[in-house]
């Protein structure tokens, strides 16, 4: 082997684990379904074999889609990690919560998420109860062996009388082996809050990150009144992706869900383009 050789042999194999670091985590990269609501009902084999076939490994839910697309979903070879369940069986219905739970459960996934809550349950009296109904479907999600996550918006990042904001008073409240966060770092970065900054306030409680960017310009708000436009492509948009992904993985987050609410054309072209530019990204 002469010299250069060698130097080439070392160069290539110096790259390695980069190459192989980068490829598991692309691995957990999964698409949530909402992007797709447009298309996925009328078409849910080709749509998830599209979504397949673009690179994606893994999905999130929404529980009420499941009759429509599981049968065509188990066809594929994508991940059914996390499903979202209605607001109301964590508020107002939890006589629900136990056969949700179980169906999730028999159907395979591994987190259980609550999306949000409405404008009238954000007090702080109102927090500290949704705190102890969380905890309570925490303690029922933990004996089936899944992980029950809330997933915030821009409200949540409201400051509240006393300090902190709505999301400080609800992590707070809830017990951190009971209830994880389900990270939407648009919605962060639309209420003025640096995404990187909530990783690193919150490490070991973010299992879960929802990845999608923001028009320039839009916020600081803490609402979900957004122009249409205004959601945008991973690789678009105002937020630096790369630091908030290192940020992210340093602070133990293990599946990342790429998220579009609204798409200029196609969904799936949408998602495609989000993913092509996380597989050729360095962080």
């Amino acid at each position: 082997m002469t010299g250069i050789t060698r130097r080439r042999f070392a160069a290539a194999a110096a790259l390695l684990p980069a190459l192989k670091l980068q490829a598991a985590r692309l691995d957990r990269v999964g698409a949530q379904l909402y992007t797709l609501r447009s298309v996925l009902p009328q078409k849910p084999a080709e749509t998830l074999r599209a979504l397949e076939q673009i690179g994606y490994n893994e999905v999130e839910v929404v529980g009420g889609d499941l009759p429509k697309i599981w049968d065509a979903l188990r066809a594929t070879r994508l991940k059914a990690v996390a499903v979202h369940f209605d607001a109301a069986i964590f508020t107002r219905e939890t006589a629900k919560l136990d056969a949700a739970l179980d169906d999730a459960r028999e159907k395979g996934f591994a987190y259980v998420l609550c999306p949000w809550v409405p404008p009238d349950q954000r007090s702080a009296d109102a927090m500290q109860r949704l705190g102890a109904s969380l905890n309570e479907a925490g303690r029922k999600a933990q004996a089936r062996g899944l992980t029950l996550c809330y997933h915030n918006h821009a409200f949540e990042f409201a400051p509240m009388e006393g300090g902190g904001t709505m999301l400080d008073r609800l992590l707070r409240e809830t017990d951190p082996s009971l209830v994880q966060l389900e990270f939407d770092i648009m919605w962060s970065q639309v209420a003025g809050v640096d995404p990187v900054s909530v990783f690193k306030k919150y490490p070991g409680r973010i299992p879960l990150v929802h990845l999608k960017n923001v028009k320039a310009g839009i916020g600081p708000r803490f609402d979900e009144k957004v122009p249409r436009d205004a959601f945008q492509e991973v690789g678009q948009g105002a937020i630096a992706v790369a630091p908030v992904l290192r940020a992210a993985v340093a602070a133990g987050a293990k599946h990342f869900f790429v998220e579009q609410d609204q798409t200029p054309g196609d969904p799936l072209d949408s998602l495609r383009n989000s993913f092509n530019y996380l597989r050729g990204l360095e962080f």
